[in-house]
């Protein structure tokens, strides 16, 4: 992997005809007595406690453990038990959006081989073990373009990779979700669980970035505002 340093590039925000049906589908569900605006409310904000951390351990503990990290890699859903994360039964709040509580595959990197993910349909996410999902990741810009152009797009994020290192994009939907499990970075021999799982970024599990010592935080995106986004009406 390159050592220098890229900044990244700003991504353009533009409204998708995805987010115009879903609001107009969670008022209608509202209006039918599906669930509340109260509902929704709470599982909202519930979301947006998660994290990535869980996700961030899980990576960490499969460096310390190669028989942990077999099984991340061939059941993601159990491995997932080790760090807090039920998939199967319903999250606290007892309602929610089933399909986040689907299957869960751990895409193992090697030096050859770069994993990134992308929902190309709206915004599939493993929300559950990784919280929720950035702003970019929901862009129009970022989903129609990362399947077509992939090394072009993590340039922009400011990761270059070599031309020999091949990128395998994978598009979650909604029964399956990903997390990225990154190649160890050199330099942490003999680092604590606690100590890997810190650079073990939200970026790295997508598969935007790779870990790297001392790198604790996500890729700083700024997001313009497109100059034609896409027209919707109001008073769905």
């Amino acid at each position: 992997m390159s050592e220098h340093h890229h900044e990244p590039a700003p991504m353009v925000d533009e409204v998708s005809d995805f987010e115009i049906l879903e609001m107009a589908v969670r008022e209608l569900a509202i209006e039918k007595g599906l669930f509340s605006a109260e509902d929704h409310r709470i599982w909202t904000e519930y979301v947006h406690t998660l994290g990535p951390t869980p996700a961030a351990r899980l990576v960490a503990k499969a460096w310390l453990d190669p028989e942990y990290k077999n099984l991340c890699v061939t059941d993601g859903v159990e491995a997932s038990k080790a760090v807090g994360v039920d998939w199967i039964n319903s999250p606290p709040t007892h309602f929610g959006t089933p399909s986040d509580y689907c299957n869960l595959r751990v895409l193992e990197d090697t030096p050859t081989l770069k994993h990134v993910v992308v929902c190309t349909l709206c915004s599939c996410y493993p929300r559950p073990i990784l919280g929720q999902s950035p702003e970019w990741y929901r862009t129009p810009n970022y989903r129609r373009r990362l399947v077509r152009w992939p090394r072009q797009v993590l340039a922009e994020f400011g990761l270059q990779l070599p031309s020999d290192v091949q990128i395998r994009v994978a598009d979650s939907n909604q029964k399956t979700r990903y997390i990225v499990m990154p190649v160890r970075p050199a330099g942490t021999d003999g680092w604590s669980e606690d100590q890997l799982a810190e650079i073990v970024t939200r970026d790295c599990l997508i598969g935007v970035a790779v870990p790297k010592p001392g790198v604790t935080s996500n890729t700083m995106r700024p997001i313009h505002k497109a100059v034609h986004p896409v027209e919707h009406g109001h008073g769905h």
